[in-house]
């Protein structure tokens, strides 16, 4: 099969590789969507140990079963493998699950590729009025649907007089936008520091979307979400977070920095790092692409995966604008 391979620091090779072969209770997945995630550009750019080089990346993936009792069922892949025995599956939490893998990571490739092969029960289906493109929003949606179903939690106050902040206007971001707003809060408003993409999601996203200069010093807000993860973030969300509100940190932008710990210690500001998603998590996520409540999703660019190169020079140049960026295998094409 054909796959995009990362072979070094900014480097991906569009090649043949083998065709992977499932093994007991998984299936065979012809994709048809992928994704590009913020990870896979941290990978890109070196700053992933978690992702040595030649690997294939990507881990937002929709596709068809090829083969068995489901052959031709259209499905979303949550790319996070878990054991289902621990304490962590047990109770719920299996995103926090101790033998956890995830597709893109050793020992699994990602889905940079026309073929990849899933355990069944990490599969949803698509009904067949959503197109698979849109579909493969689901993981990086899933991420913020987690965030802020927790930080709501947390807050455990009823939800119409809520004001959310988010850092970041790509899809972890705007992700966590619309999942606020499908679980309740409509005060949003999304911190985006390039104008282009924030011109794009003030047009095509319905969001109200800002520069961070236009947040007044005095602005605070209920719940923060830290879809991006730098010290310049993180600091921001210290700021703008109201006494006893609620900081949700999603983003792994660096490891360090940014936090005012004074501040959070004495205004009891709780900060939650979150990872990833419950297996429920995902499956609500879809559900709610599936019956309209995250929108249009129409916000998304697509290209062949055999370009892929060139969408993360893109993409590190800041020269796109959409938020996601999808890749189509050629074989999934017109």
């Amino acid at each position: 099969m054909k796959a995009l391979v990362y072979t070094g620091v900014e480097s991906l090779d569009y090649r043949d590789v083998t065709d992977p072969v499932p093994m007991l209770n998984e299936q065979l997945i012809r994709i048809e969507s992928v994704g590009i995630c913020g990870s896979d550009m941290h990978a890109y750019l070196g700053h992933d140990t978690r992702r040595p080089a030649p690997l294939i990346l990507g881990h937002e993936a929709a596709g068809a079963i090829k083969g068995g009792a489901r052959d031709g069922e259209r499905v979303t892949v949550n790319p996070l493998v878990t054991c289902g025995t621990c304490p962590a599956c047990v109770s719920g939490r299996d995103n926090l699950c101790p033998e956890r893998q995830i597709i893109s990571m050793p020992p699994r490739e990602g889905a940079f590729a026309e073929w990849l092969t899933m355990p069944e029960s990490n599969l949803v289906t698509v009904p067949a009025d959503v197109p698979l493109e849109k579909a493969a929003l689901a993981e990086p949606i899933a991420c913020g649907w987690h965030a802020v179903r927790i930080g709501l939690e947390t807050l455990g106050a009823e939800h119409d007089n809520i004001r959310a902040l988010v850092l970041g206007g790509g899809a972890i971001g705007l992700g966590a936008a619309l999942s606020l707003a499908a679980q309740g809060v409509s005060d949003i408003k999304i911190v985006e520091p390039n104008a282009e993409r924030r011109l794009h999601l003030q047009r095509n996203c319905n969001q109200n979307a800002i520069s961070a200069d236009q947040l007044n010093s005095n602005d605070m807000f209920d719940i923060v979400i830290d879809g991006v993860g730098f010290a310049s973030t993180r600091a921001t969300a210290s700021k703008h977070a109201r006494p006893g509100g609620v900081i949700m940190h999603i983003g792994l932008g660096e490891d360090a920095g940014g936090l005012d710990v004074r501040r959070m210690t004495l205004q009891e500001i709780t900060f939650i790092g979150t990872y990833t998603y419950t297996a429920e998590d995902f499956r609500q996520t879809n559900q709610a692409i599936f019956d309209g409540r995250l929108g249009a999703l129409d916000w998304i660019e697509t290209k062949p995966l055999s370009e892929g190169a060139r969408a993360f020079k893109d993409i590190r140049a800041g020269k796109v604008a959409a938020p996601k960026i999808v890749l189509i295998p050629d074989h999934a094409g017109p």
